[in-house]
């Protein structure tokens, strides 16, 4: 049984000291994250505290509650979120629960004309969180009491913020701010795209976005994605012209990023035709592609013609839905019928190559069962960025 420190797990009765120590030595005398932090579900929920209430997180893109009064619920490792357009076109992310009796305000995706009404007993917040309406509170037909202020049970707000269309939120409300957080992954593709590019960038409505499902725990994902060491036997498709050799490891410090770029970006589309490129891509960059985990749930793409989103939403420590945001540039890219055809194509690899990691990721899980199996090491040479995700796991779950 585990024992719990001041009411909270503590992280040495589920993983061995030793066995994190490890994952922070030299790349060459490191080992990987031990098996427990990938098939415990004792584990996840400490990792639930330390990475995804603590940590900047992705929760969903802001495209997908486009109009004001748009609402969608979301769970986060069973914490009950709402995502919501206020009538100000303001995204604001609340817990989705009553103030009254603890009932889960919303259920399923909507659009809100003026208040959110809670079925149990009908308490009523505006889209702003603030409570103002409960029926019959002090008795039948009187719906206040000089005994209750409404002011004081509106719905908690969660610290959120908005970048490149994701919704990132942080539950503790304990991490510096995202504009601190993602500093110094603008900082490095400040030499790649201008504040322009970025505003520019529009939301495919056809073929701009999938979901999969993966069998594994998420960060699976997130360290296939860093490395590029598989492309050859994995993808082989890709690896025609896309090698190995033509691509470089990313490690951003603060340790918060990590992934891979590469040299050689020629998007191969039938008739040689091509999709409008940002106006303010650096010229030395044309070729240059980067692919970026930002820690802890989302993988990144940036090209000279299109930017996509690959975030992740763990379910449980063996489930994760991972989701696909594609974005073009400017409306006629992402949305008339004359780049249709470019859109399906640009779909269908990405498709194709991340179904192709699924079975990898899922196999891994499956080897986790293996008693004997210590982590795992690293290639010296090939797995830098990899190793430097399970670092900052490791780091942060001993804060």
């Amino acid at each position: 049984m585990t024992v719990k420190l001041n009411g909270k797990i503590n992280i040495f009765d589920i993983v061995k000291k030793e066995k994190l120590d490890v994952v922070n030595k030299p790349i060459a005398k490191a080992h990987g994250l031990p098996n427990e932090c990938y098939n415990s579900a004792e584990y996840t929920k400490l990792e639930r505290k330390k990475l995804f209430e603590d940590k900047w997180v992705v929760v969903g893109v802001a495209s997908s509650i486009p109009k004001p009064g748009d609402a969608k619920p979301f769970d986060l490792l069973g914490i009950p979120l709402i995502l919501l357009r206020t009538k100000k076109n303001e995204i604001k992310v609340y817990h989705n629960v009553c103030s009254h009796r603890g009932y889960k305000i919303l259920q399923k995706k909507c659009s809100i004309k003026n208040v959110l009404r809670c079925p149990y007993h009908s308490w009523s917040y505006n889209l702003d969180g603030k409570l103002i309406s409960t029926p019959h509170l002090g008795g039948m037909n009187k719906h206040g009491s000089k005994d209750f202020n409404k002011s004081d049970s509106g719905l908690k707000e969660i610290n959120s913020f908005v970048w490149l269309d994701l919704i990132v939120v942080n539950i503790s409300n304990n991490e510096v701010s995202f504009e601190e957080y993602i500093k110094p992954l603008e900082d490095r593709w400040s030499s790649f795209w201008t504040k322009k590019d970025q505003e520019m960038i529009c939301h495919a409505k056809d073929y701009g976005h999938f979901s999969l499902e993966a069998k594994c725990n998420w960060k699976f994902a997130i360290e296939n994605y860093c490395e590029s060491y598989h492309l050859p036997f994995v993808h082989p498709g890709l690896n025609e012209y896309s090698k190995i050799d033509d691509h470089y490891h990313i490690q951003g410090l603060p340790n918060r990023f990590a992934g891979q770029g590469t040299v050689v970006y020629n998007p191969r589309f039938e008739n040689n035709e091509e999709f409008p490129t940002f106006p303010g891509w650096a010229e030395d960059k044309v070729v240059h592609a980067e692919y970026v985990a930002l820690f802890p749930n989302v993988m990144l793409g940036i090209h000279k013609d299109h930017y996509y989103a690959y975030w992740l939403e763990p379910v449980s420590h063996n489930y994760t839905k991972e989701h696909m945001e594609i974005y073009y540039v400017g409306e006629e890219a992402a949305l008339s019928e004359k780049y249709k055809p470019l859109r399906e194509q640009n779909f269908k690899q990405w498709h194709s190559i991340q179904s192709e990691d699924l079975m990898i990721i899922e196999g891994m899980q499956e080897g986790r069962n293996s008693p004997i199996y210590n982590g795992g090491n690293f290639s010296p040479v090939l797995d830098n960025p990899t190793h430097h995700f399970n670092k900052w796991i490791a780091t942060s779950l001993c804060k």
